[in-house]
This record gives C-alpha cells, structure tokens and sequence, in this order.
C-alpha cells in the first residue's frame, strides 16, 4: 500500500517530533523543539540545536522510503546559510526501527569538521 499525502505528511511530522524530543532529552535542553514551517527561507526541521561553542547546528529530517542523500545533503546546506548555521546534518528514518535515538544522520565531512573544532573550516 502507498503512502498519501496526508499519511506522508503526519510520518514526517511525527518523526520530526520523534527526534526533537530524543534531543531535547539527550542534550538536557528544553530549547530544542520542532520548528514551523517557513516556506523559502526554511532553516531545517527542529529548532535549538547548538553545537558546544554555541553555532547553530540544521536539522533536516525525512522519513521517506527512497533515499536521496545528495539531494537531502543540497537541502540542508540551503537551510544551513539561511539560519546562518555552523553545521546542517540530516535525520533520516531507518524503516523498522522506532527508537529515535537509532535513527540515520548523515552529514558532509565540512560539517563533522566544524562540529568538531567549532567553526566552518575554509572551502578550497
């Protein structure tokens, strides 16, 4: 059976509430929360994310059942400059797995550097 729109749509609000809660949880922070939608100049799906220097990290989440890796990566990098960001990573679902916590993240090397020393290291 194929998904609606509809059912499309209320997976991926709940896995976007799914991953909020796990963070704002694991990170102790009551700041993290699902972000409303903002059209053009979305700044990813969840709100409050910061790395340890305090940069804002984007956080695009899909629960689709075809990846698309470059595309969800180009996605993010968008919402990363909108939100003026340190980092963007994407939560995608792993189908048959419930628990948040065990869900896929996917980022560009760039971004693991940055979360890791703090600021955006320079492009060549």
């Amino acid at each position: 059976m194929s998904r609606s729109r509809a059912s499309a749509r209320a997976a991926g609000t709940r896995h976007e509430t799914a991953v909020a809660r796990y963070l704002a949880e694991a990170l102790d922070d009551d700041r993290i929360e699902r972000r409303a939608r903002t059209g053009a100049r979305d700044r990813g799906d969840i709100a409050g994310v910061r790395a340890p220097g305090g940069g804002r990290i984007v956080i695009e989440c899909k629960n689709v059942t075809r990846l698309d890796l470059a595309g969800w990566a180009a996605e993010a990098e968008i919402e990363r400059g909108n939100d003026d960001a340190l980092a963007a990573v994407v939560v995608h679902k792993r189908h048959g797995v419930s628990e948040p916590g065990d869900q896929w993240v996917t980022l560009t090397l760039r971004d693991l550097a940055a979360l890791l020393v703090g600021h955006r290291p320079e492009e060549s």
